[in-house]
C-alpha cells in the first residue's frame, strides 16, 4: 500500500509538471468517451432497456403466424403478424388465464383536443393511445395525479368518456396543474373527464410511441370516428397484444400451453369466413401458431429499423474511441522517450519491472479517470444534439438524461482504454538499455522503439482510414437518397393535414368542407395549384388492398397489394405528375357520373403490359363479389409514395368526389414564391374557415422528405462528425505530438507524421481511381479530406518554425544524407541542425542551419508542455 501511495503522489506530481500534455490527453480521451457514451445511451434506450414497469421480465409480446387473411389489416409499422382483432384479444384474455396474469390491448391514434387557453379556444392534433381498461394495472404503472384507467372504464361502448394524460403533456400543456383530475377536455368534439396523470417515467407499452393521452377501448368510436365496429369485427386486425406471464411461467411453455386455445379460436373464425380453398385453410389454420416472445423491452413499431443503424454508428463511435486511445498512447510513447534516463536510473537503483509498470499504469489510469469525467461533460451535449435531430417531427422516446447504467459504461470504457494506452509506454520501458541510456547526455530512440512507434502509427492510420471510408459510405447513401427521382416536383410545394372528424364534424358535412378548403387555398396569392388526397405522400404511410381486374386471372399464389388513395381533380397538376395515357380527373368526376379511376405505370404493366392498353379497362376493389366496377381513364408516371427507399407501388387513384365517405385530408399547394412565405397566410385562411379546425404538419415537401429520413440524417451527421474527428486526431494531434519532446527523441514520430502524409496521399489516389472506375465517390471525397487535413497540418507545423514545407523537407533529406549514423537519422535537423550529430560526431558546420528556429520551437514547447 505504501508503494502504491508513493506512486500515486509521484504520478500527480508528473501530471502537474506537464499541464499541456495532460490537457491534450484528457481532451482527446474525453471526445472519444463522450461520443461513445452518447451513442450508447441511444442504443441502450432503443434496444436494451426494459420498460419502467413492475417486473418487466414477465412481459411477453404476442404475434400470430399464417399469411392467409380475409379482411382489413393495420400494422402501424410493426408487421401484420403482431396485429389482432379485438374479439380475438377478448377471447385470449378471458380464456387464457391459466398461462397469463393478464393481457392488454393497445393501438395508436390521433385525436383533436380543444381547450381554453387565456380565454381563447385552442385546437390541436395530438397523439393518443387506445388501450384496454386493464392496461395500467397489468403493467403495474402508478398514477402521478388522480387515478388511472381500470377495467370498469372499458365496459359499455361509448359509456366511459374518461382519459389519462401523459406526464409530459400534463407539464407542457396543463401547467402541472395539481387539480387537473376531474377537469373536462374536448376530444374530437366530445367532452372527456381527465381521470389522472401517468407516472413521469412511463411513456407507453410500445417503445417509440409518445402518446399525449390514453383512452379506453370502449370509446373507440369517439376517438376514431366510424371505427367503433372494430370492437366486434373478427376480420379487422388493427391492435397489438402485450401480456404478463404468471410467476414461474416461461415464454416457451406459455406458447405450447396456449396453442390448443389458439387453434380452437382460429377454427371458429374460419367458420365465419365461409367456404375457402384448401390452401387458404392450411395457411389460416393448420400452419398458424401463436408466438409468445419475451417483452421486457415492450412492443415497438420502429426498433427493427433502428437496430442496424444504431449498431453501425456504435461501431463508428468505438473506432473513434480506439483512435483516441492510440493517440494518447502516442503521446505517452513520445513523453516516455524523454524519461528513458529517469527509468534507467530507477532500474539501476534497484526498482523492479513490476514497480515501473505499476507507475506507468497508474499515470494512465489517472488520465483515463479525468478523461472519463470530462467525457461526462461532453456526452450530454452530444446526446441533446442527437435527440433534437430525432425529434424534428414531434416528441421522441429518447431521453437526454444520463442514468447509473450510462455512468457505469462511461467509467468502464474510460478505465479500460486508459489501461490499453498505458501498456504502450510500459512495454517500451520494460527492458531499457540502462548502460547506454545513462552514458548519453541526450535521449535517443532505439531501433526497437522506433519500430514500436511505427506500429502505433500504422494502427492510427488504419483506424482513421477505416472510419473515413465508413463515413463516406454513409454520406454516399444519403446523397443517393436525396437524388432519387420521386416522380413529383417537390420544390415550391407546401403540405399540411386536416381531419374534420377530429374536430367534431359530422360525416355528411365533410365533403362540403373539403371543397371549401380547396377553393380557399387555390385563391391565395402566389398559389399556382392545389391538390389533395386522403393518403399522405412520402410520409411512410399507405392504404393498400386487393383489386380485381376484369378479364385478368391472377396466379394462385399471387400477393399483389395495391395502393388505393382518393385524390382531388387537380392533384396530378399540383404534384406535377405527368399523365402517360388517357386523361386526368376533372371536376365532373363526381357521384352523379360513372365511377372512374387512374392507375400508375406499375399497375398498368402488371395487368395490361402497356399504359395505352389499360385505358378503358375496368377494375373493382376486393375480390369482385361486391362493389361497382370503375373504368380506367388514365395512366400516370410512377411516383414514390411511402418513402424514398422503396420502389413505386402499384396504385389505383379514385376521384375524391366519388368516395363513399370522407375524413382526413392532406393538401398540397404549388407556390410561385418561397413556400415558407405562405405558411402564415395558410394558417390565417384556415382560421377564417373554422378556428376550431386544427392544422397539422404544415411544412414544405422537402421538409416532409427530411422527416421520413430522420434516422438516415442522424447517421449522416454522426458519420461526418466521426470522420472529422478521425482527421483531426490523426492530422492534428500527431503533429502537435511532434512538439512534445526534444528533437533526437522524436525521430520516429517525425517519420510517423511523414508516413501519415504519404498514406493519406496513397488513399486519395486509390479512391480517385475507385471513383474514376464508377465506384464510390464518397470514398474518394473522404480520403481526400484526410489527405488535405494531414497536408494542412504539416504546413502549419513548418510555418510555426518559420519555413515552408518544401524547404523543410529538402533540409531534412540533405541533413540525413550528411549523417553517417543510423541512430539519430538526422532527426535533430528538423527544427534546425546542430553543430554535430550527438551519436556519431559528424560535423554539420557547413550546413545552412538556423539556430533561431530551433530555439523558437523549444520555447514554444517549454511554454505549453512544461
Amino acid at each position: 500500500m505504501n508503494s502504491f501511495l508513493q506512486d500515486l503522489r509521484f504520478s500527480l506530481r508528473q501530471i502537474r509538471r506537464s499541464p499541456g500534455f495532460m490537457v491534450t490527453a484528457v481532451l482527446t480521451l474525453a471526445l472519444g468517451v463522450g461520443a461513445n457514451t452518447a451513442i450508447f445511451s441511444l442504443l441502450d434506450q432503443a434496444l436494451l432497456r426494459s420498460l419502467p414497469v413492475r417486473s418487466p421480465e414477465q412481459l411477453v409480446v404476442l404475434s400470430g403466424t399464417g399469411k392467409a387473411w380475409e379482411g382489413h389489416s393495420s400494422n402501424h409499422g410493426g408487421g401484420v403478424e403482431q396485429s389482432f382483432s379485438y374479439p380475438m384479444y377478448r377471447d385470449l384474455r378471458d380464456k387464457g388465464t391459466a398461462v397469463f396474469d393478464g393481457l392488454i390491448a393497445t393501438a395508436p391514434t390521433s385525436v383533436g383536443i380543444t381547450r381554453d387557453v387565456t380565454q381563447n379556444r385552442v385546437s390541436e392534433l395530438v397523439d393518443g393511445e387506445v388501450v384496454s381498461g386493464n392496461y395500467f394495472s397489468v403493467l403495474g404503472v402508478k398514477a402521478a395525479q388522480g387515478r388511472l384507467l381500470t377495467a370498469s372504464d372499458d365496459t359499455v361502448p361509448g359509456g366511459n368518456p374518461v382519459a389519462v394524460l401523459s406526464y409530459a403533456y400534463w407539464q407542457t400543456h396543463m401547467g402541472s396543474d395539481a387539480n387537473v383530475a376531474g377537469e373536462t377536455i374536448s376530444i374530437n368534439g366530445a367532452p372527456f373527464v381527465i381521470a389522472g396523470v401517468a407516472a413521469p417515467e412511463f411513456q407507453s407499452a410500445v417503445w417509440g410511441q409518445v402518446p399525449d393521452l390514453f383512452v379506453p377501448m370502449s370509446m373507440l368510436d369517439v376517438v376514431a370516428p366510424g371505427k367503433g365496429k372494430r370492437l366486434e369485427d373478427h376480420t379487422d386486425r388493427w391492435m397489438n397484444i402485450v401480456g404478463r406471464l404468471k410467476p414461474g411461467e416461461t415464454p416457451q411453455h406459455a406458447q405450447m400451453a396456449i396453442a390448443p386455445l389458439w387453434h380452437a379460436l382460429r377454427a371458429e373464425e374460419l367458420k365465419a369466413l365461409g367456404s375457402q380453398p384448401q390452401r387458404f385453410v392450411d395457411e389460416y389454420l393448420t400452419r398458424s401458431r401463436l408466438l409468445v416472445a419475451p417483452g421486457s423491452r415492450g412492443l415497438s413499431y420502429s426498433r427493427e429499423s433502428l437496430e442496424k443503424p444504431l449498431y453501425a454508428v456504435m461501431g463508428m463511435a468505438f473506432l473513434v474511441l480506439l483512435i483516441a486511445a492510440v493517440n494518447v498512447a502516442s503521446l505517452l510513447l513520445v513523453r516516455s522517450a524523454a524519461r528513458v534516463r529517469e527509468f534507467s536510473l530507477r532500474y539501476a537503483l534497484g526498482a523492479s519491472a513490476r514497480r515501473v509498470v505499476q507507475q506507468l499504469l497508474l499515470e494512465g489510469v489517472l488520465i483515463g479517470i479525468v478523461g472519463g469525467m470530462a467525457g461526462l461533460l461532453i456526452a450530454p451535449l452530444c446526446l441533446r444534439v442527437l435527440v433534437q435531430r430525432l425529434s424534428t417531427d414531434g416528441p421522441t422516446a429518447f431521453s437526454t438524461t444520463l442514468d447509473a447504467r450510462l455512468l457505469a459504461f462511461n467509467f468502464a470504457i474510460a478505465v479500460a482504454v486508459s489501461v490499453l494506452f498505458s501498456l504502450a509506454p510500459a512495454v517500451q520501458l520494460l527492458r531499457p538499455d540502462i548502460v547506454n541510456s545513462l552514458k548519453q547526455q541526450t535521449t535517443t530512440a532505439s531501433g526497437g522503439t522506433l519500430n514500436f512507434r511505427s506500429l502505433v502509427v500504422s494502427l492510427q492510420v488504419g483506424l482513421s482510414v477505416l472510419l473515413l471510408v465508413g463515413s463516406g459510405l454513409f454520406v454516399r447513401t444519403m446523397q443517393n437518397l436525396r437524388h432519387v427521382d420521386t416522380g413529383i416536383n417537390t420544390s415550391h410545394l407546401i403540405t399540411f393535414h386536416v381531419n374534420p372528424l377530429l374536430s367534431g364534424y359530422a360525416k355528411e358535412k365533410i365533403p362540403a368542407l373539403h371543397q371549401q378548403i380547396l377553393e380557399t387555398m387555390a385563391a391565395l396569392p402566389g398559389v399556382q395549384a392545389v391538390g389533395a388526397t386522403n393518403d399522405a405522400e412520402l410520409a411512410d404511410t399507405g392504404h393498400s388492398g386487393d383489386v380485381t381486374v376484369e378479364g385478368f386471372t391472377a396466379p394462385p399464389d399471387e400477393d399483389f397489394r395495391i395502393e388505393i388513395p382518393y385524390v382531388s381533380a387537380n392533384f396530378f397538376h399540383a404534384m406535377q405528375e405527368s399523365v402517360l395515357a388517357g386523361r386526368s380527373f376533372s371536376e365532373d368526376d363526381d357521384a352523379a357520373h360513372p365511377l372512374v379511376g387512374i392507375v400508375n405505370e406499375t399497375f398498368a404493366k402488371h395487368y395490361f403490359t402497356t399504359p395505352a392498353a389499360a385505358v378503358g379497362r375496368r377494375v373493382v376493389g376486393g375480390d369482385g363479389k361486391q362493389g361497382e366496377y370503375m373504368t380506367i381513364v388514365g395512366v400516370t408516371r410512377d411516383a414514390k409514395h411511402g418513402n424514398l427507399r422503396d420502389a413505386a407501388s402499384p396504385t389505383l387513384f379514385s376521384p375524391m368526389k366519388q368516395a363513399k365517405s370522407a375524413d382526413q385530408l392532406y393538401l398540397y399547394l404549388r407556390t410561385a414564391t418561397r413556400p415558407e412565405q405562405s405558411f402564415a397566410m395558410v394558417r390565417q385562411a384556415m382560421k377564417q374557415i373554422d378556428p376550431g379546425l386544427a392544422v397539422d404538419e404544415l411544412r414544405t415537401m422537402d421538409e416532409q422528405i427530411d422527416t421520413t429520413l430522420g434516422n438516415e440524417r442522424m447517421i449522416e451527421l454522426l458519420a461526418i462528425s466521426f470522420g472529422l474527428l478521425a482527421t483531426i486526431f490523426r492530422g492534428g494531434w500527431s503533429v502537435w505530438c511532434a512538439c512534445v519532446l526534444d528533437d533526437a527523441a522524436h525521430a520516429g514520430d517525425w517519420h510517423s507524421h511523414r508516413a501519415w502524409v504519404n498514406a493519406a496521399g496513397s488513399i486519395a489516389a486509390g479512391a480517385g481511381r475507385c471513383a474514376a472506375s464508377g465506384r464510390d465517390w464518397d470514398c474518394a471525397g473522404d480520403s481526400l479530406l484526410g489527405a488535405a487535413g494531414a497536408v494542412a497540418a504539416e504546413s502549419a507545423l513548418w510555418s510555426l518554425i518559420g519555413r515552408s514545407a518544401d524547404a523543410g523537407r529538402r533540409d531534412f533529406v540533405d541533413c540525413r544524407s550528411r549523417c553517417g549514423c543510423g541512430d539519430c537519422a538526422g532527426a535533430t535537423c528538423v527544427f534546425g541542425p546542430p553543430d554535430d550529430c550527438a551519436a556519431c560526431g559528424i560535423s554539420f558546420s557547413g550546413f545552412a542551419g538556423d539556430r533561431k528556429r530551433r530555439q523558437r520551437i523549444h520555447g514554444i514547447v517549454a511554454a505549453v508542455f512544461d
